[in-house]
């Protein structure tokens, strides 16, 4: 019997189902478990002692002609769901489309047929392309427990892979899901690998590359471990999730987006994936290699400027593996017929003077505005990478990009364009003499004398976090020191925002324990040589 003719018989045995007396109910149970499909059975339901069902098992659950794949929980609580009755989590609700009530079958999932290649790469072995391809494709269709994707996720920390399988993983990740083509070239994007709080330049690299006309679809993340994503603070201006039909005429018309990523079905196995990584804090070099390039050739883009930020509390914490790094992404990407310019920068301490959704959107209106208290550090910075991605324009000479780009923002071109992209995204309220700042409010104090010569981004950005931010727009920390500035005793170092007292309590605690600033001399500061 050939594939489609048994998908046939089960959809037929699926229709005919409700008059056997086997079908289970369907019920929504408001359960988010985060990009993972999760089923809910009691453990007297009949079907359940039947089939011999095991709680963590993969199940298949078929309804008007639909189909997903769980992983099964079994439950004790009739108020869960009843012995006639199949639960289901929000995610997998969602992913089902149908209505609660309605009849629904459950059966064993057959095992993923690339578990053998899984366990090859457990026991340390090398993976070819095509394990890597059938791998990836069992993870977006939600084959893989959260066990396996996890021992995924672990074999290939603990393994490293090399060049050839990087490549490989990144590869078979963009195939899987949408790949979109604009029949242009070049179509640019810009991407930092992440760690520094503020730092939002690609609200401000967008309007100025697409004010000279290359094409920038820039579709960005929410925050997961940080105080803001691009995605979160870029809403605070605009809507961010806009039907991916809608997106992709706006592209068009005004050369540029700033929207959220999380609709376009763009590298979906990097999705699941981050989900596993994000909790056990693993971001390792070939898996965030496969994740970034996987979604930007998946995007449609031809050039890439990588920012790669370098400093005590980054992610990349010294210049000789920010190097090795970068040859590792060049390699990849060469091999994926990518161009790309990597640039390391400077992350010894935020880029801006706002952490938070309000503040940092404040921060890039200011920037775009030419206004007199603009932080220039975002300011220079912003320029300089959208310079480089201007030279990807074949009629722009290498090193003029910079002052192109100034020309476009302070004749107010920038602002212009981002004005344009935002009303076509959806305008959302903001007045930038007015900010709507979360209500609790704390100064944070120099102890001493002296100069600020550190700053840890990490301490400063769960600051942020216990204060509220990301989900509390106004929540955050607005900086009024940096390296290198002469502070007194009893003056600010920064303020923190906070939604309720709660959040302002669990923040200012924080602070207390470690204000995140170095205060002594001015030769106590260490100098980054980096190579923009």
């Amino acid at each position: 019997m050939n594939k489609k003719v048994k998908e046939a018989v089960v959809d037929a045995i699926d229709e005919s189902i409700e008059d056997t007396g086997l079908p289970l109910a369907l019920r929504r149970v408001a359960v988010d478990t985060y990009r993972e499909n999760v089923a809910y059975l009691h453990r007297e339901c009949d079907l359940y002692r039947a089939e011999g069902f095991q709680a963590l098992s993969k199940v298949e659950v078929r309804a008007n002609g639909r189909r997903i794949l769980a992983s099964l929980n079994v439950v004790d609580d009739i108020a869960i769901v009843g012995h006639d009755q199949l639960g289901l989590s929000e995610d997998a609700f969602a992913s089902l489309g149908v209505e609660e009530g309605h009849p629904v079958s459950v059966s064993q999932a057959e095992p993923p047929p690339s578990i053998p290649a899984l366990h090859r790469k457990i026991a340390g072995e090398r993976l070819t392309r095509q394990d890597f391809r059938e791998i990836v494709q069992d993870i977006a269709e939600l084959r893989y427990s959260k066990i396996e994707l996890t021992a995924f996720v672990v074999a290939c920390d603990i393994g490293e892979l090399d060049r050839e399988e990087v490549f490989y993983l990144s590869d078979a990740m963009s195939r899987v899901g949408r790949r979109l083509d604009w029949h242009e070239h070049p179509v640019v994007d810009k991407h930092c690998i992440g760690g520094i709080p503020g730092n939002r330049t690609s609200m401000l690299v967008v309007p100025i590359v697409a004010a000279h006309g290359l094409l920038c679809p820039k579709t960005s993340s929410r925050a997961i471990t940080s105080p803001s994503g691009t995605a979160d603070t870029m809403e605070v201006l605009a809507k961010v999730e806009v039907p991916f039909d809608e997106l992709s005429e706006l592209v068009r018309t005004h050369r540029g987006c700033l929207a959220w990523g999380g609709t376009s079905e763009l590298s979906p196995a990097d999705d699941v994936l981050i989900a596993v990584e994000r909790p056990l804090s693993i971001d390792s070099p070939g898996q965030m290699i496969a994740s970034i390039l996987s979604k930007k050739v998946a995007a449609g883009s031809t050039h890439l400027v990588l920012d790669i930020p370098v400093g005590r509390h980054a992610k990349v914490r010294s210049m000789p593996e920010a190097r090795r790094l970068r040859k590792m992404f060049e390699f990849v990407a060469g091999r994926m017929g990518l161009t790309l310019d990597v640039v390391i920068t400077d992350g010894s301490q935020p880029v801006g003077r706002g952490i938070g959704p309000v503040l940092e959107a404040r921060d890039v209106m200011q920037v775009l505005t030419n206004h007199p208290d603009a932080p220039m550090d975002l300011r220079q910075k912003s320029l300089r990478l959208a310079g480089r991605m201007l030279e990807f324009d074949p009629d722009i000479r290498g090193g003029d990009g910079f002052s192109i780009a100034r020309d476009i923002l302070d004749s107010g071109r920038a602002l212009e364009k981002m004005q344009a992209i935002i009303q076509a995204q959806g305008a959302r309220p903001f007045d930038l003499d007015n900010l709507e700042l979360a209500p609790h409010g704390f100064d944070v104090l120099a102890p001493t004398d002296g100069v600020v010569t550190a700053i840890d981004n990490l301490r400063l950005a769960r600051i942020a976090r216990l204060a509220g931010a990301p989900k509390a727009k106004g929540a955050g920390v607005d900086l009024y020191a940096q390296i290198g500035d002469r502070v007194e005793r009893g003056q600010p170092l920064y303020r923190v925002y906070a939604a309720f007292r709660s959040e302002s309590g669990f923040a200012h605690q924080c602070s207390e324990r470690n204000r995140g600033y170095s205060i002594g001399k001015a030769d106590e500061i260490n100098r980054l040589n980096v190579e923009f």
